[in-house]
Parts: C-alpha cells; structure tokens; sequence
C-alpha cells in the first residue's frame, strides 16, 4: 500500500501532525514509531500516565532511548533521556508548558523565517491549548493540550520561600508567564490535568484513533528514506526482525534533534565528509546536518532542609519559576530560576530512580535544589554519525559552557540562587547550603570549575536540521520546512529551530511546529 504521508516518529510533533493530517478522510497517514504504541489510554504504564513520575527518564526504562552524550569535558559522556515511546518526549518530560518569547520568534524571522514571526506562530499555539485559567488573546480555549498553572492545595514550603524571596528582591508576580512579557516570579504552567501526563499521544492522537486513514505502528526502527532520483517516495524499516519497505508520496522525519540529523545522513544527505567517512553515497551535501546544537542547560545549588518542614512531593501546589535578565544581557528574560526537590518519593511510581545531585551527607529527602537555566545559549554543539548502521547512535557534544558569556550568565545566576536563599524568606526552609560551598561561590575559577562538574541538562535539544534561506550555508530546510536539494522530504520537529527559545521550555514550540507545518505538508 501507498500512502500520502509517512511520517517518522510519533513523538510531539509527529503526533500532532498526524492528527491533524487525518482531518481530511482523503489523506492517509502512516505514524511510525521505535518505541512502544499504546493505543488503549487505559493500559497505559504508570510512568508514562502520571505526571509526578521521573522513571521513565531513567536509563532503565524502556521508554527512554537512554543515549549517551558529552555535554562538557569535566563530565565526559552522560545518560541523556530521550522518549522512546508514542507521544516521545511528551510522554515522559516533566510537561512544562512555557512557550518561548515574541522575541524568540521575531529573531527568526529576522534571520529569513517570516513565515515563523510572533504574529505567525501565536495563532497555533493557541490551536493547541486549552488554557483551563487565562481566556485572553494569547491562550486558546479549545485546542486538545489541557495548560493550568494552579494545582490544587497550598504550595509547599520550599515553593513558598522561593516565591516570597523574589518578591523581596523586588521582581512582580506575574500571572501569566506565557503572556507579552514574563518578567518575574509566576507559576509554571503545565499540562497535567488529575495527575495524569496530558502528551500529545493523548490529547491529539488518541481522539483521533478511530479513523481509517490513519495506521499507527509501534516497535518500527526507520533506517533511512528512500528516493527515486531526488524525490523521497518512502522509508526503510526494521519491525519483528524483518525489513521493509513501505512508500508515500510525502516524508515527514519527526524524530527529534538527535535522530532526524542521523536519518537525514543514513539517507545520503548531510556533510560529505562524515558520509563519505562511513561509505554512504551523497545525494545532497548539506553540511548543516546536525551542527547548531542547542539546548538549555541547568546549573544547581543544593540545601537542606530543616527537619520538620514537609517535602512531600505529593502537595499538590503551584511551582513557581522567576525570569529574568542577566547583567549586562543584551536579551530580555535569558535566564530562569526554579527550585524543587531532589527526589520524588513516590516509591510505587519512581522505581529506580538515582539522583545525579550532590548532597553529601545529607540523606535525598532531606534535600532539595534551586536550579538555574540559561535560556538564551550563544554556545552550541553538534551531533556526527558513529557509524552507518542505524542502529549505532549517533555521537553529539552540547559543549555546554565553551563561549564565556555563557559561562558569565551561569555564574552570577548561581551567586543570585545563593543570595536568595539567605534571604528571611528562607530562615524557616533551610538548614543550611550544601554546595557549592562559601569557598567555591566566591571564587570564580572554583565556581566555574564546580558549575562544569555538575551542570545538567535540560533536554530541549533542538536545531540540528535548523531552518533558514540559501543565503546560510548551514540551514538544511527552508521555511516550509522542507529539506533543501530533494523533493517531497520534510523535517518537522524541535531541529528546524534556528535558535532554541528563552523560554526554559521546548514542549509546546514543538507542538506548535507540528501545528504550524500542516499547510506545508498539506500543498505540497
């Protein structure tokens, strides 16, 4: 069988694609996924369905890919979690709905996207959502994507300290983060409605099952795309051991920013020295294949809490997170701060989970961290083939931390965290600071040394396949998201990004760019 569209992946982008595409009965779509299907909401695994669990990001799960990646020297390689399962990262990510900035999207567009400006993209992030809070010009009603930032309950004493230590220092509460302008403390928005981890392959996917022109297949490995002259006509998979071939007028890669890159370069399109390295014929050079390499990072400071105060992570209150703009930063809003605990306790839903944070000799549960993102990377990374087996993974570096602002902006953030936690706010929360210590924060190559030890990532991987005009020799497709020097091949995940958001989040710009993409795919 043919069908119009193959699209590969069925993470959050790929799954609102494909919903979206079988609006129309005439137009039959195929969803491959590596990773497990479940089709029936109702047998889906706990780590999967409940919001407050973190397993699934645990290398021992079978719905986490469970890569390798170098994010800086001090560190070497490290368990990045990747969603291996229908609705990808959505299904296993700590659903964080916070959009990126109008400036965000007015950058690309500046940068020869105008399809993507604020104005462009506004309209599909309010397809997507349904905000349960904010009924205004910036949030949709009636979109599949539940957004609510209060839970129900008091927030918890560490969220609370956090909250009153930034009214003190004289940032605004904002009630919405996801509104015209961020700055300042306000509840992160989410999309977790009774607990339950509201992915895309529930709110987008699974309503629209039942209908005959869409085949969604679970456990198939894509290894490359398939041409004819240089028009992609359909994909080559592994599934139940065999090999197949299964062909379409149109491809759509929505395997993420590691993936996507690697199936381009399997496919013959990419730089031509790794695909000459490894025997693949090149059909297209593009030596932007996998270059640009965003990602936000998290740099920590951990304290104890003092015996007596609740960390039960069960309360079921607002998080709070503060935006705000580095010294000295020529961008608004570039870095975040947030704070949580170390662990989840939830034994029955967390099995296995290891904690990577430094709290010496203070046991987890009695520890928690204030995390601080820079939003707004100059550095970036790559990701290279390891091998033309596509069963290798591909190597990828974030070379977090290499360019010196980023360094900079990390460092007063850290020193910023620290100062708030002596705050009043604090003096019925915290114990004590556990690292870094007095001697490390005040000193700068001991702090530096310490943030590249134990930075962390964020996993908003983005702009490996990044967007852009010819007149950039390292775009590799073009505003419609179509992969430039063939026909009939698009890329349509968080990789087309040309610069990751501010935002602190990839989520829901992945989302919007499985909405935003539709009329492409649809005309061509």
């Amino acid at each position: 069988m043919k069908y119009d569209v193959i699209i590969v992946g069925g993470g959050a982008a790929g799954s609102v694609l494909a919903s979206r595409l079988v609006e129309d009965p005439g137009t039959s779509v195929l969803l491959l996924e590596a990773g497990k299907d479940y089709p029936d909401p109702d047998n889906l695994p706990d780590e999967i369905k409940f919001g407050g669990t973190r397993y699934a990001e645990s290398p021992d799960s079978e719905h986490n890919w469970a890569l390798r990646g170098t994010i800086t020297e001090e560190q070497g390689e490290i368990h990045v979690a990747q969603g291996k399962v229908i609705g990808g990262g959505s299904s296993i990510n700590g659903q964080a709905m916070q959009r990126g900035l109008p400036e965000d999207f007015d950058d690309w567009a500046s940068r020869g996207n105008t399809e993507w400006s604020y104005d462009k993209v506004l309209p599909f992030y309010r397809k997507m959502e349904k905000d349960l809070d904010i009924q205004d010009d910036f949030h949709g009603t009636d979109g599949p994507i539940p957004v609510r930032r209060r839970q129900s309950g008091d927030p918890s004493p560490i969220q609370q300290a956090f909250h009153d230590a930034c009214l003190a220092d004289g940032y605004s509460f904002v009630e919405d983060t996801n509104g015209a302008n961020p700055t300042g403390v306000g509840v992160a928005p989410t999309n977790n409605l009774g607990g339950v981890r509201m992915s895309s392959a529930l709110a987008h996917l699974s309503p629209m099952r039942h209908r005959l022109n869409l085949t969604v297949r679970g456990e198939v490995y894509v290894q490359k795309v398939l041409f004819e002259d240089r028009k992609a006509v359909g994909v080559e998979a592994v599934s139940g051991g065999e090999t197949f071939q299964v062909f379409a007028d149109r491809v759509v890669l929505c395997s993420g920013a590691i993936r996507s890159p690697q199936l381009l370069m399997l496919s013959g399109i990419g730089p031509r020295d790794q695909l000459e390295q490894f025997g693949i014929p090149v059909l297209q050079e593009a030596p932007g294949v996998g270059q640009s390499l965003w990602n936000h990072l998290s740099a920590h400071i951990n304290y104890k809490v003092k015996d007596g105060v609740t960390m039960d992570p069960n309360l079921d209150g607002a998080h709070f997170s503060l935006h705000y703009t580095s010294d000295g930063s020529e961008e608004t809003n570039d870095m975040l701060l947030r704070t949580n605990t170390v662990v989840d306790e939830r034994e029955e839903r967390v099995r296995g989970v290891r904690t990577r944070y430094n709290t010496a000799d203070v046991p987890p549960e009695r520890s928690a961290r204030m995390s601080c993102t820079l939003g707004r990377p100059k550095g970036s990374g790559y990701v290279q083939l390891a091998s033309a087996d596509p069963s290798v993974q591909p190597t990828f570096n974030y070379r977090y931390l290499q360019h010196p602002d980023d360094m900079r902006r990390v460092r007063e953030g850290i020193r910023f965290g620290a100062r708030l936690l002596e705050t009043e706010a604090y003096k019925d929360v915290m114990d004590y600071r556990i690292t870094p210590t007095d001697e490390v924060l005040n000193n700068d190559d001991a702090l530096d040394l310490y943030i590249r030890q134990t930075v962390g990532t964020a996993r908003h991987v983005s702009g490996t396949c990044k967007m852009g005009p010819d007149s950039d020799p390292m775009t590799v497709v073009d505003q419609q998201c179509r992969v430039k020097g063939v026909e009939n091949l698009f890329v349509a995940d968080a990789s087309v990004v040309p610069h990751i958001p501010r935002s602190g989040g990839l989520h829901p710009t992945a989302l919007m760019i499985g909405e935003r993409v539709l009329e492409w795919v649809t005309a061509a």
